[in-house]
């Protein structure tokens, strides 16, 4: 069997990452924009805008975790936001999800203080839904996830009329 070692992912890492992210979004019928250079850029900078960890074994990349802070000031207190939870086919089954989530929560921790684990599943994604269930995790009645991209986004940076919100 194969062990594998969880560890904050590494520069070197974009190319193995990019490749648990690309599979992660073809399994659940995303589309995947970002790169290896979009990755070094974003997560690896002088302000990154998240940070990623790893299960590493002889075979390579088996998972991967992709965290970012957050504040709620409903709870006083700093959490993490799990963009990204991959395992490989070939590892599942062995604990490295929960491992991983742990091993954010215990960085976001050391690093922010945080107190608590946020995370979206799509409603359609059943297997997803059973893990997080069996970890605790449970559904938020009073919220719902909002995007705002594209035209919209950057109508919303332009000077506009400030007196009709």
């Amino acid at each position: 069997m194969i062990e594998y070692k969880i560890r904050g992912a590494r520069i070197d890492d974009a190319e193995a990452l990019d490749s648990a992210l690309r599979d992660l979004s073809a399994a659940i019928g995303d589309t995947h924009m970002a790169g290896p250079a979009d990755l070094v850029r974003a997560g690896f900078g002088d302000n990154p805008s998240f940070r990623a960890i790893v299960a590493e074994g002889e075979a390579g990349i088996g998972g991967v975790a992709v965290f970012s802070p957050m504040f709620s000031t409903v709870r006083g207190r700093a959490g993490i936001y799990v963009s990204d939870l991959w395992v490989s086919a070939r590892a599942r089954g062995r604990g490295l999800g929960r491992r991983l989530l742990a091993a954010a929560l215990d960085e976001g921790g050391r690093s922010w203080d945080a107190a608590f684990i946020k995370l979206a599943v799509y409603h359609d994604n059943s297997a997803a839904r059973a893990f997080y269930g069996k970890l605790g995790f449970v559904e938020s009645a009073h919220e719902r996830n909002l995007v705002l991209s594209g035209p919209r986004l950057k109508a919303l940076g332009e000077k506009g009329d400030e007196s009709n919100p």
